[in-house]
């Protein structure tokens, strides 16, 4: 990308940031970027079996100096053997094993209360707490942490009394979503070429990098250890490895996700509702002062719709 392409990115977002922000950073005052991955739904996909995605996920952790991330796993897809089996590999490799809920159900919605929301965190635990690296991080689903203020309130008294950290996203994004398009197009065409799905990807992916590390430096005056939310998709199986190189390439540091939970960020508690969204967008939701940059809800498939339709993608 080019710099009046990465410029019109930026914009696109919805940030405007000066010349000397857009600079490259290198060394000490670059951007640390951390992969953290949602899910765990391990079913089977057109071009690759559960144990194949397993292996090309790990593998493309692996060859990145061993990295490790943080995997935030749904408690209903390893309450069975070949889940736990699947995950048995990441716990041996090292990394973060982390609390998703067991049912993956949406906060906000008025028919969740918090007594079946809390209990659902429990089971959950329950599914995972046996692994070695399990953690006590806790990731909302959909990043939707309530919409009345006394179900954001019980709701973090609860999980502070059981030793939980939020494991809050930082850069989120719809990887999902063009995973989504990409398996239907394999289903209609199994031969199709997966090139075109990769670079729409990465494009997004540092569109939004760089539009909430700009958020960052506005709202706190730095960059923040980021976590960046991806999921257990094909789309991650067949273009970690290309994702990883891309933000080298571009002068970030990737870092071990034990290492970006130390950011304090992650310890904010922002005093906005409806409660979510990356941890990001909600310090400066909060301030009141970049409401003209923040678009509800941060990030949505309806948002790279019209743009992948023009594609063909």
């Amino acid at each position: 990308m080019n710099r009046r392409d990465f410029i019109k990115a930026l914009t696109v977002g919805g940030l405007s940031l000066s010349m000397s922000e857009l600079a490259p950073a290198r060394g000490e005052d670059a951007p640390q970027v951390a992969i953290t991955m949602d899910d765990f739904n391990w079913g089977d996909t057109v071009r690759m079996t559960a144990e194949e995605r397993n292996r090309a996920l790990l593998s493309a952790l692996r060859e990145h100096s061993r990295l490790k991330i943080a995997l935030f796993v749904a408690g209903k897809y390893v309450d069975n053997e070949k889940g736990k089996r699947l995950l048995r590999d990441w716990d041996r490799a090292g990394h973060i094993i982390a609390n998703h809920s067991y049912s993956h159900l949406y906060y906000n919605s008025a028919r969740t209360s918090f007594d079946t929301y809390s209990q659902d965190i429990l089971r959950g635990e329950a599914v995972l707490k046996d692994f070695e690296h399990f953690k006590k991080l806790y990731r909302f689903p959909f990043l939707k942490e309530g919409n009345t203020l006394e179900k954001r309130d019980k709701l973090r008294a609860f999980l502070k009394e059981r030793g939980y950290k939020i494991g809050h996203v930082t850069i989120d994004a719809s990887d999902w979503y063009v995973d989504d398009r990409m398996q239907k197009r394999l289903k209609a065409e199994r031969a199709a070429d997966l090139s075109p799905y990769r670079d729409y990807y990465l494009k997004h992916i540092w569109e939004r990098a760089t539009f909430y590390d700009g958020l960052s430096r506005k709202v706190l005056g730095r960059s923040v250890r980021h976590t960046l939310l991806v999921h257990y998709n094909l789309l991650n199986a067949l273009f970690l490895g290309d994702l990883l190189r891309m933000f080298e390439s571009k002068g970030w540091r990737v870092i071990d996700a034990g290492r970006a939970f130390e950011d304090p960020v992650f310890a904010s508690a922002p005093n906005i509702m409806p409660a979510g969204e990356s941890i990001i967008w909600a310090l400066a939701k909060e301030t009141g002062r970049f409401d003209e940059l923040l678009r509800y809800p941060g990030e949505d498939g309806d948002y790279e719709k019209e743009q992948m339709d023009r594609l063909g993608l």
